[in-house]
Parts: structure tokens; sequence; C-alpha cells
């Protein structure tokens, strides 16, 4: 076997992780010509738990596997949701959190990007970024006005939905009177749909699968199990970064060009205030030479659901360790055949509460075919589900009003840093999520869902105030976290809309984390996007 080539310590640009932009990134500026290095504290995605998209089952729900590929991350105290610390899951692997992820694919609503662009980021609008997620998409339905194929994130549907799921959809449309759609993320986003998924033939696409594994530029240089814990920084340009090897050694790797933060809402912002950049005070607080005075860390905000869960015949699920086995067992024998060659949830609707806005849908439903855990999955432990045949529906929060904030615990780049999201700090949030879950019980209740048998939980018995006192202790992140590197154009950004630092040359950051407002929708392919529109900026082609 020939011996590994060493790390290299110097390219064109230096990518700090791997995930849903990093890779996307990463992969295009490689295709240039230009010589990369990206930077990945986890290991190599090419594991079972990873590929096989079936599998975020136990991934998320046992703790033993879950810490094999994940930070480990929580919040600090909710004080609007009964001071609960909620889990914040982030991949620790190749391909970041789009290895980990639910691999529900939502661009968003075109009304966010014009909104973005509205505010002053320019090249942000919908025509745009929806030329950079044609170019990254292969979509089974075929490339036309909206959608791409042949990119290298391929999108599909479950091609044997559970018949819950087919009456999910029917009696959503009955009773809201919303459009079945065939494509959410082409020209109208309201309405009910099957969902799309980025897994094709048994297979997560995962940002790293489609832009590092399928692309392999052959300029590009992937080092994994490093550490980054600081960007070096002299005469206020980036010139590289410092990382910790997995022996412990230390040493930096330079970028002639430009150095790129990708390390997600949580990484990003932990690696500006651990380089100087920052809040000044906050930064001296802990020890630290200010570099730049900048509101790295404000503008956190996520998206939250609310699950009902419904004893429903229609679905063949169950989450048992016997049922996952014996379908692995299958899977191996005849990989795609069985429930792990997909995601776990079906179906998606986008539908208007009396909160919104600008006849923009605020309110997401996720349908999945499985029971789901209740109250919530705050504990490190595993959880156990109703041993039925269930469906669980998920009123989704898509556009908070609340804020939070992200700041360094300490000055040591191993340390977690102190994640505040907010939650529910403005009550129209809790109202949105309220009006979802009586509307999830109007459709339950329409004659279109023949199987289900009655709600499991939170359980019949709860309405009004008593309901709505008990979602504070049951409402949930989708894990969904941006924000913290804001781009714009006045004094509240971080980045400018071409991703550069303000007030450090040779700095960009090109992930989650520049949204100035979240996405209308499950945020991976909208951070594949900011990978591919990142590319485009640095090359200076956009």
């Amino acid at each position: 076997m020939a011996k590994k080539a060493p790390y290299s310590n110097e390219a064109d640009y230096v990518v700090v992780g791997s995930g849903s932009s990093g890779a996307a990134i990463a992969g295009r500026l490689a295709q240039s010509g230009a010589s990369v290095i990206v930077l990945e504290a986890g290991k190599s995605d090419e594991q079972l738990l990873t590929k096989k998209p079936g599998m975020i089952g136990p991934m998320h729900a046992v703790p033993q596997i879950k810490k094999l590929n994940d930070w480990g991350y929580y919040s600090v105290p909710q004080k609007h949701i009964l001071d609960r610390k909620m889990p914040v899951p982030r991949g620790k692997v190749l391909g970041g959190s789009s290895s980990v992820n639910g691999m529900v694919y939502v661009r968003g609503n075109r009304a966010n990007y014009d909104s973005w662009a509205a505010e002053g980021c320019t090249g942000w609008d919908a025509d745009s970024t929806n030329r950079a997620f044609q170019r990254m998409e292969d979509y089974e339905g075929g490339a036309d006005d909206y959608r791409g194929a042949g990119g290298p994130i391929k999108v599909t549907y479950n091609k044997q939905p559970q018949e819950a799921s087919l009456e999910f959809i029917q009696a959503t449309s009955d009773v809201t009177g919303c459009t079945i759609l065939d494509d959410y993320n082409g020209a109208t986003q309201e309405g009910i749909a099957r969902m799309q998924q980025n897994a094709a033939d048994g297979l997560r696409y995962s940002a790293s699968r489609g832009y590092i594994h399928h692309l392999a530029p052959r300029t590009l240089q992937v080092q994994t199990e490093v550490l980054v814990t600081r960007i070096e920084i002299e005469n206020g340009r980036a010139v590289g970064v410092r990382l910790r090897d997995k022996d412990g050694g230390t040493r930096v790797v330079r970028a002639g060009r430009e150095v790129v933060l990708s390390a997600g809402f949580v990484g990003s912002p932990q690696l500006l205030m651990l380089s100087g950049i920052g809040h000044a005070q906050h930064l001296r607080d802990h020890g630290i030479e200010v570099v730049a005075d900048l509101p790295v860390g404000d503008n956190l905000h996520d998206h939250m659901f609310h699950a009902l869960t419904f004893h429903s015949t229609g679905s063949k699920n169950r989450g048992s360790a016997f049922y996952f086995g014996k379908g692995l067992a299958k899977e191996t024998v005849r990989p795609g055949s069985t429930f792990l060659a997909n995601s776990v949830f079906e179906v998606l609707g986008f539908l208007q509460t009396s909160q919104a806005q600008n006849g923009v849908p605020d309110l997401q439903l996720h349908m999945l075919p499985w029971a789901y855990v209740s109250p919530n999955q705050d504990e490190p432990i595993r959880h156990d589900v109703d041993p039925r045949p269930s469906i669980t529906i998920m009123s989704t929060l898509i556009y908070p009003r609340s804020r939070g904030t992200l700041r360094l615990a300490s000055g040591d780049p191993a340390a977690a840093p102190l994640i505040d999201f907010g939650y529910l700090a403005d009550s129209a949030d809790l109202d949105v999520l309220m009006e979802g879950t009586d509307l999830i019980r109007e459709i339950m209740a329409s004659p279109a869902m023949k199987s289900v048998r009655g709600e499991i939980h939170p359980g019949t018995r709860l309405k009004g105030s008593e309901l709505r006192q008990e979602v504070l202790n049951r409402a949930t992140s989708v894990y969904h976290g941006v924000g913290t590197c804001r781009m714009g154009v006045d004094e509240t950004a971080v980045v400018d809309p071409e991703l550069k630092v303000r007030g450090v040359e040779g700095l960009r950051v090109c992930d989650a984390s520049i949204m100035p407002s979240i996405t209308g929708g499950n945020t991976n392919a909208p951070a594949i996007m900011i990978g591919e529109r990142g590319s485009d900026l640095v090359l200076g082609r956009a």
C-alpha cells in the first residue's frame, strides 16, 4: 500500500470547515485550478452512519452513536421555555451538518432573497441565487426556469411513500384549500407536496459527497481531525490559520490568496472572536487582543417546531431496535430497497397563519411516518417512542422574531461557546406554533385521514392555555441556527455582500452564519447555495 502523502501547509485558499457551504466553495475553487486546503475537525464521512440516509434515526436517537459525529453542544438555559438547555447538534465529520441532517431539500421562498437584496445585499436577490441553486442541483424532475440538472447534489423523491403520507397531502388540501404542489422549490412555495431529499440510490448526497468525493479536483486537499484554533492576521490581513493536529502538535497553514471560514453558525463566529474580531469589550474580558470591533455573534436565530404524534395504520414503520436491525440486514443485501434508503420525512407543507406578512407562508409542516419522542429531546439519553404504527406532524415556525447571541465561554479554542437562541422571547413566535398545532389537529380530523386512530401526544386533553403552557416544554429546535456573522451594509453587519469580513483583508465567511434573516424552510440547500455563490464572488465571476 502506498504511503499517504503528508499534509500541505500552504495553498492559494484555506477553507475552514467542510460542511454545506465549505465543501461547495472548496470544490468550486479547486475546479478553477487554484490549490485549496480544506480543514475539518471531524473524521471521514465514508461510514455507514453518514452514507445511508435512514441512519439519521439512530444517529440522533442513540447518544453513543450520536457522539461519533457530533460536537455535543448545548444551549444555555432558555428562560422563555422553562430554562431548558437545548441540544445543538452540529456535524463533526467531513461534510459537517450536511452529513448528519434530515436531507430535507428546501430552497426557501424567493421573497427571502429579494429581502436580502432590498437591505443592500446586492447580488443575493431571488434570480441571482436561483442561478446558483440550478448549478448545484441534479433534480430528478429535470431542468426548467427554476430547477437544475447535472449538478453535484442529487435531489429526488421517496419512491415508496407511506399510505398515511398520501392521506396527509389530500387532507391538508381539503382542510386549508391549499394547492397540492408538484415542486415547492419552483415558482411557488405555498401548498402541500411530497418532500424532496438530497439522497439517491440509497446514498446521502451531502455537500462532501457532491463537491469533494464526486468532483474530486486534484488541486483540493482535505485534512481531517485538525482543530483550527485561530486565524493568523498580519498587518490587517489574514494570511493563514493556526491548528492543532490529532497528535496535539500545532502548525500554521498559510493561504496565498484568502482564508475562508465555513465553520457554521457556531464555529465561524467562535473563530473570529478567538482571533480578535468581535465585540471589543467581550474580547478584552477574555484576554484577547482586539483586531476589529464587529458585532460577531449577534443576530442568532433558529427555526422551532412542536410535534404531534398520531396512531396511524397507514404507516408501517416502528421506532424499535429490532425494526431498524431487520431493515439494515435487508438493505445490506438489496441496497435502496428499504426505508433506510430515504430520509425519515416524506411530506412538507408551506402555509400562511394569521401572522403571515406580504403573502409569504410562515408555517411549515413536516410530516414523517414515525412516532416521535415526547415531550422533548433535551436529555442526552435514548428516549423511548410509542411502539404503535404512527405519524408525526410538526408545526414549524420558519420566521422567528426572537433573536439571541453566541459568545465565548473562554479563550480556549476547545471550549464550547455560550449559545443563547432566545427562543420564544417574542410571544408572536409561540402564537405561530399554536396556530399550526390547532391546524394540524383539524387536518387529522379530516375524512381523508382514514388511517388515523387517535392522537398519542400531546394528547387531546391538552387544549387552549394548558396546551400553550405545555408547548413551552415540547417545542424543539429544528437545528437551523443562522445569522451570527450577519451580511449587510450597515454597522450591524460582520461581512459585506461579497462575504468579506469588515476591516480585515483576505478573510471571508461563507456559511449560514452570514444570513441576515433565516430562509423559509430547512437551511441545508441555502447553505450549499451560499458556498456556490461564494465561489463566484471569490473568483470574480459573480
